[in-house]
C-alpha cells in the first residue's frame, strides 16, 4: 500500500500544466466542479501564463454559482491571450451575469465571432444575449447561423425554439443592460406584485362582504363603514410595499418591459377608485335607476378584474410565437433534458390554442349557425399531430386534456351536424373538463415546485462555454521559431493577401510577438486573421506555419495561435 501511494504522489507531481488542464476539463464534464477547480489551480500554479488554466478556473467557479469569483480568471485569460476566441467567449459568458458588464459581454462575444467565424459557440452566445433582452428576430438569426456551422449543436436548437416561441426571459421586467443589480429590480417587482395582489383581493372580499351584509343582513350602514375601513387598510399596506421598491426610477421601464406587471399594477390602481365610487353610490339614499348598471359595473371591476386578467394572460401567451416550428427544433435534440422539458410546455401551449379555437367556434355556431360546428372536427389535427411527433409520455394531465379536447371537437361537430343536444352537451362538457384538468395539473405543479403547463416553465439551454483547449506548441515548433533567421507574416488588406518579413519571438505561453511594418498594424485592425511562417535552419527541410489572431499591443503584434501546421520542403503535400 505504501509503495502504491508514493507512486501515485509521484505521478501527480510529474503532471504538466496542460495535463492538469485536461484533467480539470474531464472533471468538469463529469459534473465535479470542486475537484475541477483544484486541478485547474494546480495547472495555473505550474504555469501562470497558461490562459487555458485560467479559463477552466473561471468555468469551475461559474459551475458552482460563484459568478463574481469567475470574472477575474476570465479577464486574466484575455490578458494572456487577447486573440483567443475561447478566452473572449469565456469572458463574455461570465460578464453577462455581472451587473453593469452587459456591454462588455456583447463586445467580447462579437470579437469571439470575428476571431473564429467557423465556430458555432460565438454565434450561440450572441443569440443568447439577444434572447435574454427579448430581441427574438436577432436571436433567431444568430442561432440559425450557428446551426449552419454545427447542425447538431443542442443549445442552438433548444434556444432557437424559444426564440420561435417568443419566449419571455426569467426576469422580463429587467433589462440585462441596466447597470442596476437584478436583485434590486426583482425586489421592486415582488413589492409591486404583492401590493397589486393584496389590494385586489382585499377590495374584492370587501365588495362581496358589503353586498352580503346589505342584502342578507340588512346592515347597510355598518357595511358601508366596513368598506371605508377596507380603504383605510390600504394605506399602511401601500406604504409598506412602497418602501420595498427602492428603485423607483426604473419602475416605468420595468412596466414597459413586462406588460403583465404593468397591467396588474394598473388594474389594482383602478380598483381603488372603482371601489370608492361603488361605496359612494351605495351610500346615496335614492339614486336614479340609470345608475344601477354603473353601480354593478364598478362592483364587477373590483371583483372580476383579477380573474379576467388571468384568463386574458393565459390566452395571450398561448397565441404568441410559432409552437409547431419550435417543436420541430426541439425534436432534433431528443437526448437533451432541457429540450424534453420545453417540449412538454410547448405541447400545452398547442393544446390551449386548440381549446380556445374550439370555444370560439362553438360559441359562434350556437349564436349564428349550429351546422358550422362541423368544422370543429379539423381543429384538433395540429394538436394530435404535434403530440404524435413529440412522443411525449409520462404527462398524464397532458394526455387527459388532449383527449378531452379531441372529444369536445367530435361532440360539437356531432351536435352541429345532427342537431343533437347530447352532442352539444358532451362537447361543451368536455371543454369544461379540459379546463378542470389544466387547473389540477397547474395546482399540482405549483404544490410540488415542478414545471407547470404555462409559458413561464420554458427554460434556456445554458451549456458552459469557453473551455476548449488552447493550441499546444511542440518542442519542434518552438525550436523552429527560436532559431529561424527570419519570419514571414501573411495577412490580408483591401487589396488582397499580403506577405512581409518580420522579426519576432515566441513566449513561454505560446504567443507570438512580432515587429512589423505600420501598414500591417492597420490591416489587422480590419482583419485580425494572419499566418506566420518559419523554417528551422537546424533541420533544413522542416517548416512551421502558425495561423492565428493578431492583436496590437503597445509595441508589438501579439498573435494567438489557432492552428499549427508543420511539414518538410518542398511542398505542403508533405505536411505532417
Amino acid at each position: 500500500m505504501g509503495i502504491d501511494g508514493s507512486a501515485g504522489k509521484d505521478d501527480i507531481s510529474d503532471k504538466s500544466s496542460r495535463e492538469w488542464c485536461t484533467e480539470a476539463l474531464t472533471r468538469l464534464n463529469a459534473g465535479r466542479p470542486e475537484s475541477a477547480l483544484e486541478a485547474a489551480r494546480r495547472a495555473a500554479d505550474l504555469d501562470p501564463a497558461d490562459e487555458w488554466a485560467h479559463r477552466l478556473i473561471s468555468l469551475a467557479h461559474e459551475r458552482q454559482g460563484r459568478d463574481a469569483d469567475a470574472l477575474p480568471p476570465a479577464e486574466r485569460a484575455v490578458d494572456l491571450a487577447p486573440g483567443s476566441w475561447s478566452a473572449r467567449l469565456r469572458l463574455a459568458a461570465i460578464s453577462r451575469r455581472i451587473p453593469g458588464r452587459w456591454a462588455g459581454a456583447v463586445a467580447d462575444a462579437v470579437l469571439a465571432a470575428r476571431f473564429a467565424p467557423e465556430e458555432a459557440d460565438p454565434e450561440v452566445l450572441l443569440g443568447d444575449l439577444a434572447l435574454l433582452r427579448g430581441d427574438h428576430p436577432d436571436a433567431e438569426r444568430a442561432y440559425r447561423a450557428a446551426l449552419a456551422r454545427d447542425p447538431g449543436h443542442p443549445q442552438a436548437r433548444v434556444n432557437l425554439a424559444l426564440s420561435l416561441l417568443r419566449w419571455d426571459r426569467p426576469r422580463p421586467h429587467h433589462d440585462p443592460a441596466w447597470p442596476v443589480d437584478p436583485r434590486q429590480t426583482g425586489r421592486a417587482r415582488r413589492a409591486l406584485e404583492v401590493w397589486a395582489r393584496q389590494t385586489r383581493l382585499l377590495l374584492a372580499l370587501a365588495t362581496i362582504a358589503v353586498t352580503a351584509a346589505a342584502l342578507a343582513l340588512e346592515a347597510g350602514a355598518w357595511a358601508q363603514v366596513c368598506g371605508i375601513g377596507a380603504l383605510a387598510a390600504l394605506v399602511p399596506l401601500t406604504v409598506r410595499q412602497a418602501r420595498r421598491v427602492g428603485v423607483w426610477a426604473y419602475v416605468p421601464a420595468m412596466a414597459g418591459r413586462d406588460p403583465w406587471l404593468g397591467a396588474a399594477v394598473l388594474s389594482a390602481g383602478l380598483s381603488v377608485p372603482a371601489f370608492a365610487a361603488w361605496l359612494l353610490l351605495g351610500a346615496v339614499p335614492a339614486t336614479p335607476s340609470w345608475l344601477d348598471p354603473v353601480w354593478a359595473g364598478l362592483a364587477g371591476i373590483v371583483v372580476l378584474g383579477w380573474p379576467a386578467l388571468a384568463v386574458v394572460r393565459v390566452l395571450a401567451e398561448a397565441w404568441r410565437g410559432r409552437p409547431m416550428s419550435a417543436l420541430a427544433e426541439l425534436g432534433a435534440v431528443p437526448g437533451e433534458r432541457t429540450a424534453a422539458r420545453d417540449t412538454g410546455v410547448t405541447l400545452w401551449i398547442v393544446l390551449i390554442r386548440t381549446w380556445s379555437v374550439l370555444v370560439a367556434l362553438a360559441a359562434g355556431a350556437l349564436a349564428v349557425e349550429p351546422r358550422a360546428a362541423v368544422a370543429a372536427v379539423a381543429v384538433p389535427y395540429p394538436m394530435v399531430r404535434a403530440c404524435l411527433r413529440a412522443r411525449r409520455r409520462g404527462d398524464a394531465g397532458l394526455l387527459a386534456a388532449g383527449a378531452l379536447v379531441a372529444l369536445a371537437a367530435l361532440g360539437c361537430a356531432a351536435g352541429g351536424a345532427l342537431g343533437s343536444p347530447w352532442g352539444w352537451r358532451a362537447g361543451l362538457g368536455a371543454l369544461g373538463a379540459a379546463v378542470a384538468v389544466f387547473a389540477v395539473r397547474a395546482l399540482r405543479a405549483w404544490w410540488h415546485g415542478a414545471p407547470g403547463p404555462w409559458r413561464a416553465s420554458l427554460v434556456m439551454c445554458d451549456l458552459p462555454m469557453g473551455g476548449a483547449p488552447s493550441v499546444a506548441l511542440t518542442s519542434e515548433v518552438r525550436q523552429a521559431f527560436a532559431y529561424a533567421r527570419s519570419l514571414v507574416l501573411s495577412y490580408g488588406d483591401s487589396m488582397g493577401p499580403r506577405v512581409v518579413g518580420a522579426a519576432g519571438s515566441l513566449t513561454s505561453s505560446g504567443e507570438l510577438r512580432l515587429i512589423a511594418e505600420p501598414r500591417v498594424w492597420e490591416a489587422v485592425e480590419a482583419d485580425p486573421r494572419v499566418a506566420v511562417f518559419a523554417a528551422d535552419p537546424l533541420q533544413r527541410r522542416f517548416w512551421v506555419e502558425v495561423r492565428g489572431i493578431a492583436r496590437a499591443g503597445p509595441d508589438v503584434l501579439r498573435i494567438t495561435p489557432k492552428q499549427v501546421l508543420v511539414g518538410e520542403f518542398p511542398g505542403r503535400h508533405q505536411r505532417r
